[in-house]
């Protein structure tokens, strides 16, 4: 997003250009998987290559990809973006994929041991247990931005992870950055597709806690989303 105004000058107005950030959020199994196929657009659209360099065909072109991207020292744009997960697995695939030098890897944390589909778990016993170098590793990106804007918050509503902990760090996102937007981008379980039977009271449990810390919400069904990949 580039917001602009108007600055008057001896030959006239002139206008000026701000770039505002977006910080992106990936938590869970759900959130961290669209985060990977998201970066992967964002860095086609931009032409950002899977080392972060920008190719040569876009050098030229005049660059809005600050807003997703920081750019370093060498040239290379690095997203403004954190992944969490209470348990490896998934996030070792982005460690280990073919994008795996474009992030940072203090931008991908994740724990030793999984919520087990337990808001609870994921709200008050294991995600308690990493929510300070989450939030500590939020703020270090939000330095590197001039005009931060927002959160986008990407998760599901069913998983332990996705549930609990996004609740625990809405909470502590509202505390640290009251007056800034939070967009959540969330999976909601459908009756038919579900791989857990508690999956409706962690919606309900996330659904009330993070009412009050959310300006708003995109919400799309999971068995709409199944119907859509086979349909591809």
């Amino acid at each position: 997003m580039i917001c602009s105004h108007l600055k008057e000058t001896r030959q006239g107005f002139v206008v000026q250009y701000q770039t505002r950030e977006c910080i992106s959020v990936h938590i869970g199994q759900a959130g961290v998987q669209i985060g990977n196929a998201c970066w992967e657009l964002y860095c086609l659209e931009h032409g950002i290559q899977q080392n972060g360099q920008v190719s040569f065909e876009s050098s030229g072109v005049n660059d809005s990809s600050s807003t997703f991207f920081h750019e370093i020292g060498s040239g290379k744009r690095v997203p403004r973006a954190i992944f969490v997960d209470l348990e490896p697995s998934v996030i070792d695939e982005i460690r280990v994929g073919k994008y795996s030098q474009l992030f940072h890897p203090n931008q991908l944390i994740s724990g030793k041991e999984d919520a087990a589909n337990n808001y609870a778990r994921g709200h008050y016993t294991v995600g308690k247990e990493i929510i300070d170098s989450v939030c500590d590793q939020i703020h270090k990106v939000t330095e590197q931005c001039s005009g931060l804007q927002g959160f986008l918050i990407f998760h599901s509503f069913g998983g332990g992870t996705g549930s609990g902990f996004t609740s625990l760090l809405m909470e502590r996102l509202s505390v640290d950055f009251g007056k800034k937007t939070k967009l959540q981008f969330s999976v909601y379980p459908a009756p038919r597709i579900y791989t857990a039977v508690v999956e409706p009271y962690n919606s309900v449990l996330t659904t009330h806690t993070t009412l009050d810390h959310c300006d708003c919400a995109f919400m799309v069904d999971n068995e709409a989303i199944m119907i859509s990949v086979k349909c591809i």
